[in-house]
């Protein structure tokens, strides 16, 4: 691949992390997930508690589980984004209510969201989609006007801000956050839960581990082996290579975010002639993350998205879809979404869109690159 579509922000470091929890012997949850925990805090900042698990999707399961969603609740979550939101919902047998997203930042659509709240509504999930936050006083407007907790999908958003603010430092229930290979930071696979209520991180973290009053570190490593069972939990634990992995790579989460504005605003000057929906910017007072840098064909690019996909997969160039809208998925379309629901924002946006090559490394060379592939398919010179 001459760009492709990503690669890791990783060096000697995270080895030399990785390597030495190897050599201690101590592999599973332990001083490094507490280390983490404890420098995610600060990042995020206003007295949160953050606690580390194996991936996002488990983080937002405890997160729904800990605000006692129950079955035939009804949770508000957007279509344009990936199956784990909607999922999580129906772990607890709840609904999940899909919902169209704004067409400037494709954020959900909070008018279109108080259409759908109901009597069994409890929960409202918003996505910051590819990184760009949620006008967050309008997100907490709407909770207290419909008295719902949110519980933010923030996968896309570590590293972003909001009127100076961290995403996950709010009054919101929980934020989670996804540490996968191509997210803004990465421990390989694994996720965070970030909160400022006591209660709920005390019953997040004993349900992270089969709902066992200590954690193995306190039982193992000089302490005493007795343990208590308070809940029928689940197994989302973090190991402490994962750990210490993300200990290095939370160091250098600022770094790969101005790299990755930086790479954006390139972009957005490259392409700015060339007949395509770009994404939105931040407001003057917000940080974008730039987890994903989506494109949409507009009606007079001359090529299709299948086409283009194609032509830039064949001058090796490596490209996503950011997403198939969940109510044009099989299970969702033919179990969870009504036959008089429509979806147009998302809908046109998934028909005509694709995710370019956005990583902190990425070079100007293999940008320039990029665009110009994309012009000569608008050009028909391809």
């Amino acid at each position: 691949m001459k760009v492709p579509f990503f690669e890791p922000f990783t060096d000697h470091r995270e080895v030399e992390a990785v390597s030495e929890v190897i050599r201690s012997h101590w592999l599973t949850s332990g001083p490094n997930c507490q280390a983490f925990e404890n420098a995610l805090a600060e990042y995020v900042g206003g007295g949160v508690e953050a606690i580390v698990v194996n991936s996002a999707t488990a983080g937002l399961h405890l997160a729904l589980e800990a605000i006692g969603l129950q079955p035939g609740d009804e949770v508000l979550v957007p279509t344009l984004t990936f199956t784990a939101t909607a999922e999580v919902v129906r772990y607890l047998g709840a609904r999940p209510i899909l919902v169209d997203s704004d067409p400037v930042t494709l954020n959900i659509d909070l008018a279109l969201a108080a259409k759908k709240v109901g009597p069994k509504t409890r929960a409202i999930m918003p996505v910051h989609f590819a990184g760009l936050p949620c006008d967050m006083p309008e997100l907490a407007k709407f909770a207290e006007t419909h008295n719902l907790a949110v519980v933010e999908d923030a996968a896309h958003a570590l590293t972003a801000e909001y009127a100076g603010k961290k995403i996950g430092d709010s009054d919101n229930a929980v934020s989670v956050f996804s540490f996968y290979a191509n997210k803004t930071m990465t421990t390989g696979e694994g996720g965070a839960i970030v909160t400022k209520d006591p209660a709920l991180a005390a019953r997040m973290r004993v349900m992270r581990t089969h709902g066992i009053d200590r954690d193995a570190s306190n039982r193992f490593k000089g302490g005493s082996w007795e343990y208590d069972v308070v809940a029928p939990g689940f197994k989302y634990n973090m190991t402490d290579i994962a750990a210490a992995m993300g200990i290095v790579q939370l160091d250098k989460a600022d770094q790969a975010r101005q790299l990755r504005n930086d790479a954006a605003l390139v972009y957005l000057e490259l392409l700015k002639d060339l007949p395509l929906w770009l994404p939105a910017v931040a407001p003057s007072d917000t940080l974008h993350a730039w987890h994903i840098f989506p494109v949409a064909l507009l009606d007079d690019f001359p090529a299709t998205r299948e086409e283009t996909i194609e032509a830039l997969k064949q001058a090796g160039i490596g490209v996503s879809v950011h997403y198939r809208p969940l109510h044009r998925m099989t299970y969702w379309s033919e179990n969870w979404t009504d036959a008089d629901d429509q979806f147009p924002v998302a809908d046109r946006h998934y028909e005509c869109s694709l995710t370019l090559p956005l990583f902190p490394t990425i070079s100007r060379e293999q940008q320039q690159y990029v665009a110009d592939t994309l012009k000569k398919l608008a050009l028909k010179e391809i």
